[in-house]
């Protein structure tokens, strides 16, 4: 028997992306981002979330696609992946679904720009739509992150 996955559904740059549900600890509306100097681009600074300093980064500048504008549908995904709180921004956050773990298959080199490192593998569903499945551990994999995680408010 097939194992059922449950998935967040988001939007960046025209692509849909999953991450399990299970890692992902809250979806909220943007709110003020604090800068943090000497940083990469992509890391957008830290928030306080309910007292918790949280790093946000910007998905789509870590992968390298072009930034999009804010709207009102941009939200910031907080995920906990070996106890460490990160936020994404994302251009929406569109849907939860459950998935047969046997429609993921192993992701080409390149998805959308986007190195396969980064990805768990791509998800056929349905007819004509593809759900691109993140590997949180490698987009997370920065000691960049880490050392903002040390901070405090």
């Amino acid at each position: 028997m097939s194992e059922e996955l449950k998935v967040i559904v988001f939007g960046l740059a025209n692509e849909e992306y999953g991450i399990e549900v299970d890692k992902v600890r809250t979806i909220e509306r943007m709110m003020p981002i604090t800068r943090v100097p000497k940083t990469p681009s992509f890391i957008k600074g830290v928030i306080n979330l309910r007292g918790i300093v949280v790093p946000v980064l910007n998905l789509s500048g870590r992968f390298n696609l072009p930034e999009t504008e804010e709207t009102e549908h941009t939200r910031i995904i907080v995920v906990s992946v070996n106890e460490m709180e990160v936020g994404f921004i994302v251009d929406s956050a569109n849907d939860v679904i459950d998935l047969d773990r046997d429609i993921i298959d192993t992701p080409p080199e390149i998805v959308g720009g986007i190195q396969a490192k980064y990805l768990d593998g791509i998800a056929k569903i349905g007819e004509d739509r593809l759900l691109i499945m993140l590997n949180l551990s490698e987009v997370l994999n920065l000691s960049e992150i880490v050392q903002l995680e040390q901070l405090e408010v």
